[in-house]
């Protein structure tokens, strides 16, 4: 599962590492434990390349209420296919999803510990991720969400979890993001752990716990513990 991200790069700083045509709209400040329901940069396959926030959590266009989202915040990649809730989105609707890290909790601790992985030099991962239209019917409101989707783990994660984000290569980020529909066969391939990525991880507070909490204290490495390469 990915339930929390950071995000502090910049938008423009992202627009100028992914050669988009710019930003149409950027989050207001650095965050530092993103949590599901709140705005996420995206980049998404409608047309021009460009940065964008839409909300995360995943609502189908045929929902009657917003709150389904709340319960799709990742997608399998094994299974994305064949799942009502995302098999349109797969075939005509991806994007990816900018992030500096995500945190993950390691499961055989009690209480259980949190673990911030990112790239060892700091620059932004794609995720690959699924997006969605929907208009509320009794207000009109027109929403745009995304979904983060998931696969087992690589070397790095496999001791933590065993879940963990799908991060997108550039020559992968071409192929999910042709505005083109596209079948599952030529997808799912991409869907795999990345062991190519130079990441890191290290135990962060547990303040990291309540997505209220959204403070640099989120990030920073508990001292006396090493990072895990």
């Amino acid at each position: 599962m990915c339930g929390r991200v950071t995000i502090q790069t910049p938008a423009l700083a992202i627009a100028r590492e992914l050669g988009l045509a710019g930003v149409r709209s950027a989050l207001e400040r650095p965050r530092y434990n993103l949590a599901p329901t709140q705005l996420m940069p995206v980049v998404l396959n409608d047309g021009e390349r460009m940065l964008d926030a839409v909300r995360w959590g995943l609502i189908p266009s045929w929902a009657k209420e917003a709150s389904i989202g709340n319960k799709l915040i990742n997608a399998r990649g094994e299974t994305v296919a064949e799942k009502p809730s995302f098999r349109s989105a797969l075939k005509r609707r991806r994007c990816l999803v900018l992030v500096d890290g995500w945190f993950e909790w390691k499961q055989s601790t009690k209480p259980k510990t949190p673990y911030l992985f990112k790239r060892e030099d700091g620059r932004p991962l794609a995720f690959a991720g699924l997006w969605e239209e929907w208009t509320a019917p009794d207000t009109g409101e027109v929403l745009r969400t995304c979904a983060v989707i998931t696969t087992g783990p690589n070397r790095l994660m496999a001791p933590i979890h065993d879940r963990m984000p799908v991060i997108l290569r550039p020559e992968a980020q071409a192929v999910w993001l042709r505005p083109e529909p596209q079948e599952a066969s030529v997808l799912q391939p991409l869907l795999v752990p990345n062991e190519d990525e130079p990441l890191v991880a290290w135990e962060v507070g547990r303040v990291v716990n309540s997505p209220t909490n959204d403070v640099v204290a989120c990030v920073e490495r508990v001292a006396s513990q090493p990072a895990l390469l």
